[in-house]
């Protein structure tokens, strides 16, 4: 998507979280939800998105949380610890959200995929645990498990992608606790370890270009 393809789509602020909603002008139902990283807006995943699914309608939302000179999905306490009551409150308007962005948007979520990155990763894998059957696809870029309490949800119809960075100092260590939590909760996990930091570009593109494929091959 070029600059300017961005900058023609408005800013929509009527809904609970601000979003853009963009399409590459083809009949396609592929759709993905982008929850970008903290410190920054939905403009950043666009760019990855495309590289993933070029002819894929895209909802890029923003967080709600101000933080520096962009936003977060929720409060934080520490790089790694979150304050509750947030995640609870976040994850419950983003579930209300994106039911009522589909249904603006003619999406079906069934066929969706949320794509989150660090921050907004977590919040994707909050509102599977949380909130079931809004989230049938999921593709989790630096994510870290952030609930203190889990509720006993049934995930078996939820297909994820987990993609660490090898050299994540933050993030990296707690990967594999979140593939256990999501695996435990009948989740099909798909994870991935690749030569990188917190970061994310072409390597992650790449797999998650390959595993929407198989996914579209399952379905």
């Amino acid at each position: 998507m070029t600059g300017d393809r961005f900058e023609n789509s408005p800013l929509l602020t009527d809904l609970a979280f601000p979003y853009r909603f963009m399409s590459a002008g083809k009949d396609s139902h592929e759709c993905l939800f982008l929850l970008h990283g903290s410190g920054v807006d939905e403009s950043t995943l666009v760019p990855l998105a495309r590289r993933i699914a070029p002819g894929a309608k895209l909802v890029a939302a923003r967080g709600r949380i101000p933080q520096e000179d962009g936003f977060r999905w929720f409060e934080r306490i520490s790089p790694t610890r979150f304050e509750q009551q947030s995640i609870l409150v976040e994850t419950a308007a983003f579930a209300a959200f994106a039911s009522e962005a589909a249904k603006r948007h003619g999406l079906d979520l069934d066929q969706t995929t949320f794509l989150g990155y660090s921050n907004g990763a977590n919040l994707v894998s909050s509102l599977m645990l949380l909130h079931p059957g809004i989230v049938r696809r999921a593709v989790l870029l630096r994510p870290m498990p952030v609930l203190d309490q889990v509720p006993a949800t049934d995930l078996a119809r939820t297909r994820t992608l987990i993609i660490a960075g090898a050299t994540d100092e933050t993030y990296g260590p707690f990967a594999p606790a979140l593939v256990t939590l999501l695996s435990r909760h009948g989740a099909e996990i798909d994870a991935r370890i690749i030569a990188s930091g917190h970061e994310i570009g072409d390597p992650d593109a790449a797999i998650v270009r390959q595993w929407l494929a198989g996914s579209a091959d399952v379905a």
